[in-house]
């Protein structure tokens, strides 16, 4: 039997790849999308259209959640009533909103991931053995998105960013800077800079660099469609339905 899907934020910036990604599979079925304004192009007629994310829910077996923090938000408290398989891709979450979806794990399987491709989910480990075994170089990273972005730094260069710091023992917000201006003095040993450029159409760019006297690497990572977000979503959602309630990463969905 197909897996059910539903989608928040369909008229999202993702929301017609998901759309059509969804409907192109043959072991799922799109049961609902939930819009907030205007669905632009036709549906099948199977589909379900609502404003309501408990209907939105009511209606499937795994939800794919790339919309706003907000929405996020309503969709975890939505679920504590009525429990599905969750695949939240949305950037931007304030400390609060992280821990609601910590505790709607503990009643349903979620998988949190602010970037959905498989090239990233290896570089997060990548990321993370490079800076414990070069621990005498500097950590800087840059990320590039399109003009329409709303949040900085990515919730991708954080998560770099993070591992970075786990491979060092460190703790991130102690470390990280996102900006330098003005006689601002040498670098510090420990510092992990994380800077923001936006500009044009690019669908994203992050490069970790590890730079030393003499030397340095650079681990870059371009995605040049959407679509590798969506259908690393879709992916994931295949691999969390029916699953045990818990907290999961993009990381477990592709076993490594």
């Amino acid at each position: 039997m197909a897996t059910k899907i539903g989608i928040l934020g369909a008229t999202g910036r993702m929301g017609a790849h998901l759309i059509k990604n969804v409907l192109e599979d043959p072991d799922l079925e799109l049961a609902a999308v939930h819009v907030y304004d205007e669905l632009k192009g036709e549906l099948p007629s199977s589909v379900l259209v609502t404003n309501s994310i408990p209907r939105l829910l009511e209606a499937s077996d795994a939800v794919i959640d790339f919309s706003a923090p907000e929405a996020t938000q309503e969709l975890c408290e939505a679920a504590m009533h009525t429990p599905r398989a969750l695949v939240i891709a949305t950037t931007g979450l304030s400390p609060h909103q992280q821990n609601l979806i910590a505790e709607a794990a503990k009643e349903m399987p979620v998988l949190y991931a602010s970037n959905m491709s498989a090239g990233i989910a290896l570089l997060k480990k990548l990321v993370e053995t490079v800076a414990a075994t070069l621990d005498d170089f500097d950590i800087e990273i840059v990320e590039m998105h399109h003009r329409h972005k709303v949040d900085a730094p990515s919730g991708t260069a954080l998560t770099l960013a993070e591992h970075a710091a786990k491979g060092r023992g460190l703790d991130l917000d102690k470390v990280r800077i996102s900006g330098r201006d003005g006689r601002i003095g040498p670098r510090s040993k420990d510092e992990i800079a994380v800077m923001a450029l936006r500009g044009g159409d690019i669908v994203g760019r992050h490069t970790v660099g590890f730079y030393n006297d003499g030397e340095f690497i650079e681990l870059t990572h371009v995605a040049t469609s959407r679509e590798t977000f969506s259908k690393g979503a879709i992916r994931a959602a295949k691999w969390l339905a029916g699953r045990e309630a818990g907290l999961y990463s993009i990381n477990d969905a592709l076993g490594i």
